[in-house]
């Protein structure tokens, strides 16, 4: 399995099991239907977090929920403003601007990329 796709399947569970309600379609879009943009933005952010957990030596683990979720959130930041000049509001928010479900899954990305690593 592709690393994008590790973490866009990572992303959809996360959302499955976080997200208050039914999440928008957008939010589940399998990974054959993401548009490309999206694609290697998820590619990018597996090798971050990959690059930072095997530069550590593995102690990146001991890292909290929160931390492992926070570096997620600021990679991806970091590939919204690559794919968009304008990104929306809610594409580049910070950390405690970010609701509850997507704090949650951010931390969840991390950790799957973890399993895989």
């Amino acid at each position: 399995m592709s690393d994008g796709r590790i973490f866009r399947e990572a992303w959809i569970a996360g959302v499955t099991k976080h997200y208050p309600g039914e999440p928008k379609p957008g939010y589940v879009t399998p990974w054959d239907q993401t548009p490309e943009w999206e694609r290697a933005a998820a590619a990018a952010v597996y090798g971050q977090v990959r690059d930072f957990i095997t530069t550590s030596d593995g102690h990146a683990a001991r890292l909290t929920r929160e931390q492992k979720g926070r570096f997620v959130a600021i990679c991806w930041t970091a590939q919204m403003f690559k794919h968009f000049e304008d990104p929306k509001p809610g594409y580049v928010a910070d950390w405690a601007d970010l609701p509850a479900w997507q704090q949650q899954t951010d931390a969840d990305i991390f950790e799957a990329i973890e399993r895989a690593v």
